[in-house]
């Protein structure tokens, strides 16, 4: 089923439950195309939730509500089929996946990708090409691709990796869950660096994160403030500094 064209993500009065538990509670929330969007929270507020939901993540019953991606009704695609279409989730935790090439993965995640758009593979060279400009762009060092898939990898490295694999797919929708976790400065600069970037007027991001340090560095367009599983108010970049200091009591008890 096709919707009218309009929000590259739209989100509409969206509930959702774990092992009957409800997390997310009427839920709105509309991206656009070559937005920027942050999304602010207490701990608890939903926010990884949001995020694994849109991805399509296992375990969480959809309650109700609707999700719209490019016109699509995204509740209908499996995992895969989302990817597919141009979404991209990196994790505030990347998994280490021991016996896998770093490289190899890659290569077979950016074909998989390609034959989905009815592409043929990429041949190892323009394979390498295209990391190797990739790698240029964002500032990373190619050594760590010899690795196994994130491997003994430090935090910023794990980041720094999605951010390439983001370079390389060229996602529509890039989903950042709490991605500035644990990241020293400059860690935290080099992913920064890469998402702007990325940033493109047919591309949006949906930053999810608990402070406001990161949004020094991406500055977003719009930044949503969510609270007890749904978004209870919206603003421009000054709302991230609001929060900064004077925190989320308000919006909390408003939500309550």
């Amino acid at each position: 089923m096709m919707q009218a064209a309009g929000p590259m993500l739209e989100i509409k009065k969206l509930s959702v439950s774990i092992h009957g538990a409800p997390i997310l509670e009427d839920l709105n929330l509309t991206v656009r195309a070559g937005e920027v969007a942050a999304i602010m929270g207490p701990n608890g507020s939903g926010k990884s939730t949001l995020a694994y939901v849109i991805a399509g993540k296992p375990d969480y019953e959809i309650v109700s509500g609707e999700i719209w991606f490019d016109g699509e009704d995204l509740l209908e695609l499996e995992p895969n089929e989302r990817a597919q279409k141009g979404v991209f989730l990196a994790f505030q935790y990347p998994v280490e996946i021991p016996g896998v090439a770093t490289m190899t993965f890659m290569k077979a995640t950016l074909n998989a990708r390609r034959r989905s758009r009815g592409q043929g593979d990429l041949t190892t060279p323009d394979f390498m090409r295209r990391v190797r400009e990739a790698s240029q762009m964002l500032k990373l060092d190619q050594e760590m691709l010899r690795r196994p898939l994130n491997v003994g990898f430090s935090g910023g490295e794990k980041k720094r990796l999605e951010i390439l694999q983001m370079a390389l797919l060229r996602p529509r929708l890039c989903v950042l869950d709490e991605t500035d976790s644990g990241l020293d400065i400059d860690a935290l600069k080099v992913v920064s660096d890469g998402v702007n970037a990325l940033r493109d007027p047919e591309r949006a991001f949906l930053v999810i994160t608990h402070y406001q340090r990161l949004l020094e560095h991406i500055r977003p367009d719009v930044v949503h403030v969510m609270a007890k599983g749904r978004i209870v108010a919206s603003g421009g970049p000054e709302l991230a500094l609001e929060l900064e200091r004077n925190g989320y009591r308000d919006y909390a008890e408003a939500a309550a």
